[in-house]
């Protein structure tokens, strides 16, 4: 199948030729077919399978083959993503495969000044990309009108709910014409979600496309058994020897993200971390110099690095493995998109053991493991609770710096790879 097969106008399959893209994913190819027809759509897609196109390139098709009745510009789609960074990700398609057709966006986070989003929105909107307590400032103090929304997305709500966004999405949807179409994406079809779904959509179509307890086949995964204290030596390592260029790493908390930083510049490794704890400016430096090869690692806990979107990733390393055994697949799920190959990496030690069984009980496989020589694990090493280490650390943690603050200067997407023929994963 071709986009050219899906009733996508030339504007639009104009911009999306020039992105180097032909046929489109799975996800793709089935939602923008049902978002086309104009009903409620329930899709469960990982990050990586092409789900933000699917979404936005039938939206902006819908848009532009029908005006306002009163001539004017009307702000008539609305699109709700739990974090910062996955925000700009979608603004940023909607950006690039809606250029050619005139509509207008913008997107508004918190961390940053509100004049500058107050402006644009002043200015006249088609669509609206928004996480949903700026989005909630902005309506107190009536700067935004949502009366004329013909659509509504929702994008990763499972993690939506998990951040704690119920309250803040209800009061949103109070706000809504009744009259509209909604689009709700998640990672898993859960009991919250089903809930949510069931109270939010009318008579939706059904899409499940990558489960979320399944890995892509195009990533490697291995374990590095090692003990505890040699996991940033066995990290160095792993990037000099075999001069990895660009390297995402997770850690399981923001103290953990700052600290390897810091060990990891000494050893001559460029490198940043991404987490709440840094101001958007910060975050949003990191993530670019991270994409323009200006850094070798980029360190972020599950919450910050949801929505980050770099084509041809090559290396994922978990420095730390997931409390929860479902993130280790949307991690890994940064590397192996849009048919190239991606290398997932996990260092292991003793405390994380049933951690490691979990994740292999999830996605039904026994992960291969290889120890690095030099950086053997301690036989007689004794487990020690993971969560009384993390409390040890936040009480040892010295006060942090300020932020430098401010409103970043207006993104700049550094210039990325040519992407394969075959199919994209935005």
């Amino acid at each position: 199948m071709l986009f050219t097969d899906l009733g996508l106008s030339e504007p639009i399959l104009r911009a999306i030729a020039e992105e180097g893209y032909t046929s489109p994913t799975p996800i793709q190819a089935k939602s923008i077919p049902a978002v086309l027809k104009g009903g409620d759509l329930l899709a469960a897609a990982q990050t990586g399978t092409g789900k933000t196109a699917g979404f936005t390139l039938p939206i902006l098709q819908r848009l532009t083959s029908t005006k306002p009745s009163s001539g004017k510009r009307l702000l008539r789609v609305l699109i709700l993503t739990p974090t910062r960074e996955l925000a700009a990700q979608v603004q940023e398609s909607v950006v690039t495969y809606g250029k050619y057709t005139g509509l207008k966006s913008t997107v508004i986070f918190g961390g940053v000044g509100a004049n500058p989003q107050i402006k644009a929105i002043a200015s006249g909107l088609d669509i609206l990309v928004a996480t949903p307590g700026r989005l909630l400032d902005l309506m107190s103090q009536n700067c935004v009108s949502l009366n004329d929304i013909e659509i509504l997305v929702l994008d990763e709500a499972d993690r939506m709910l998990d951040m704690g966004f119920l309250r803040d999405i209800k009061k949103i949807l109070a706000a809504l014409p009744k009259k509209r179409q909604n689009l709700l994406f998640s990672a898993t079809f859960s009991t919250e979600i089903k809930a949510l779904a069931d109270g939010l959509l009318n008579a939706p179509e059904l899409i499940e496309v990558a489960r979320s307890n399944s890995a892509n086949e195009a990533i490697a995964q291995l374990i590095h058994p090692v003990d505890r204290t040699k996991k940033h030596p066995l990290l160095a390592h792993l990037i000099q020897s075999n001069d990895w260029k660009q390297v995402l790493v997770f850690t399981r908390t923001k103290h953990g993200a700052n600290k390897l930083v810091t060990q990891l510049e000494k050893d001559g490794i460029t490198s940043m971390a991404i987490h709440g704890n840094k101001s958007q400016s910060a975050r949003t430096k990191a993530l670019a110099d991270f994409k323009a090869g200006k850094l070798t690692a980029l360190v972020a806990t599950d919450i910050a690095a949801r929505g980050i979107d770099i084509d041809q990733l090559p290396h994922v390393v978990n420095y730390d493995l997931p409390n929860v055994s479902e993130d280790y697949v949307h991690r890994i799920g940064r590397t192996g998109r849009a048919g190239s190959n991606g290398v997932a990496v996990s260092l292991v030690c003793v405390d994380e053991h049933q951690m490691l069984r979990d994740i292999e009980k999830l996605i039904k496989q026994k992960l291969p493991q290889e120890v690095i020589a030099g950086f053997e694990p301690d036989p007689n090493a004794v487990a020690q609770p993971i969560q009384l280490r993390s409390q040890q650390h936040q009480q040892s943690r010295k006060p942090r710096p300020a932020g430098s603050g401010g409103v970043p200067a207006k993104k700049a997407p550094a210039k990325r790879s040519s992407p394969p023929k075959r199919s994209f994963n935005r």
